[in-house]
């Protein structure tokens, strides 16, 4: 994996990474939910929050050079899973765009003992490990699809993505009393459904292009 390759290929590449891993982070959840509870309470803020982005990253890496090495021969496979992968951002843009006609907000309670820095990042460990879709999500969705790019990009996209996940919980953690007020306005949720959805639905296409029609 090298980061040195010309600065007008690999900005595509890291964008399509960043763009990807907000689509997918950037949701309700329970990891979230704690992220933002920490910061309100700004207890162990740092800690919980480059354990987040590092277990993201690590996640990320690994799918992506995992799977680059499992498809390197296997060139129908790779086509396949590309377009695997498009039909699944299809399919993930879809229900954004459904969620951003309902009315929902992210909740987190202040409120309760504190936590030892141990116990917080057991917390942070048990939200971001044991939660299945993140194997789906960062190892085999964003793995597969940063395989398909070519051996000099691919730090780049993942570069991308580790940022994103670094980016969004350093802003829900350290801006959480902010944000607070925005997260639970249904109305800032739906607008960010409504563009997660367009994101994953251009990625998607992006993809199926790729697939087809090749680098």
């Amino acid at each position: 994996m090298t980061l040195t390759t010309t600065p007008t290929l690999a900005f595509p590449v890291f964008v399509q990474g960043l763009a990807l891993s907000l689509g997918l982070i950037v949701a309700i959840g329970a990891q979230n939910a704690f992220v933002l509870r920490q910061g309100l309470r700004r207890e162990h803020v740092g800690t919980v929050v480059l354990f987040c982005a590092v277990a993201d990253a690590v996640l990320i890496a690994a799918g992506v050079l995992g799977m680059a090495q499992a498809l390197g021969q296997s060139p129908g496979l790779a086509r396949a899973l590309a377009l695997v992968g498009a039909l699944f951002l299809a399919v993930y843009g879809w229900q954004a765009l459904r969620r951003a006609r309902q009315a929902h907000q992210l909740k987190a309670a202040a409120g309760g003992e504190g936590l030892r820095r141990g116990a917080a990042l057991a917390q942070a460990a048990a939200f971001t490990l044991l939660n299945p879709h993140v194997y789906l999500d960062t190892v085999l969705l964003v793995g597969s699809i940063g395989a398909q790019q070519p051996a000099a990009l691919r730090g780049w996209f993942i570069a991308g993505a580790s940022s994103a996940s670094l980016g969004w919980f350093a802003l829900l953690g350290f801006g959480a009393r902010w944000l607070a007020p925005w997260f639970a306005r249904p109305r800032a949720w739906q607008v960010l459904d409504g563009l997660i959805g367009v994101t994953m639905f251009v990625l998607s296409a992006l993809l199926v292009r790729h697939a087809l029609v090749g680098p």
